[in-house]
């Protein structure tokens, strides 16, 4: 059997290699190892903004992620900027927005991590605590810290215990989205983690960065939710007139 096919979302900046130094859509490299650590076929999602591109892009996956990295701008969630919040990055934030939504309306299984699971709550109409203190090392160096789960949701079927997480945010989940409930909290209440029950497939965000550790069972749980729509949808080249729609608000 096919391993299911997991998109990842990515972002451009400037980089440079060799010789080089121009545009690039980059990614950390955590994020396709845990993918294929946990059994899934990863492949990259540089940001599109052509009329139907995250539907067409979705639906020729058979699970999403969506990767950490910049603040969401406050806009989004009907906020003004707090000085502390990073510099906006509008074209990744509506390609990212775009894929979450499409994923959530055709039941593709979805994990938001770290900023992705903000931007899932913000998708929902939730918003966002703009500056908090002590949820990383220091200045580009990843902290840790317990993760407690949420007795009877699908983290706490996957995570059964309180683990130790590798953190790198200092933003988080304010007031929880449509439909969205808390999964698991750190020590000083924080949402660690959040996800939409009773959807047809796993919609799963954390505020941690599993890419960052050796703990797979959260990419796990994703590639097994892909790999149970990957059978009941077969990629094929009508799947989008097969799949399911479910509107989203």
């Amino acid at each position: 059997m096919s391993r299911p096919v997991i998109g990842i979302s990515t972002y451009q900046d400037q980089a440079r290699w060799g010789v080089w130094e121009m545009p690039a859509v980059l990614l950390p490299a955590g994020y396709p190892r845990l993918v294929r650590a946990a059994g899934g076929l990863a492949v990259l999602l540089p940001p599109d903004d052509a009329r139907d591109a995250a539907r067409d892009t979705v639906a020729a996956l058979d699970g999403l992620v969506i990767a950490g990295g910049a603040d969401v701008e406050p806009a989004r969630y009907g906020a003004v900027a707090d000085p502390r919040t990073g510099p906006p990055a509008r074209e990744r934030d509506a390609w990212e927005l775009a894929l979450i939504r499409a994923a959530i309306e055709r039941e593709v299984p979805l994990l938001g991590i770290c900023r992705g699971m903000q931007l899932l709550n913000v998708a929902l109409g939730g918003t966002l605590h703009q500056h908090l203190d002590d949820h990383t090392g220091g200045t580009g160096v990843f902290g840790s810290h317990p993760v407690t789960p949420v007795p009877g949701t699908a983290y706490a079927d996957a995570v059964p215990e309180t683990a130790v997480v590798p953190a790198y945010h200092h933003q988080a989940v304010d007031r929880l989205g449509g439909g969205l409930v808390a999964s698991a909290h750190a020590p000083d209440g924080t949402v660690e983690a959040l996800e939409l029950p009773g959807h047809g497939s796993l919609v799963l965000g954390v505020q941690w960065h599993p890419e960052m550790g050796e703990d797979t069972r959260v990419m796990t749980s994703l590639v097994r939710a892909a790999g149970v729509r990957s059978r009941r949808i077969p990629r094929t080249p009508d799947r989008r007139s097969r799949a399911p729609r479910t509107p989203v608000s």
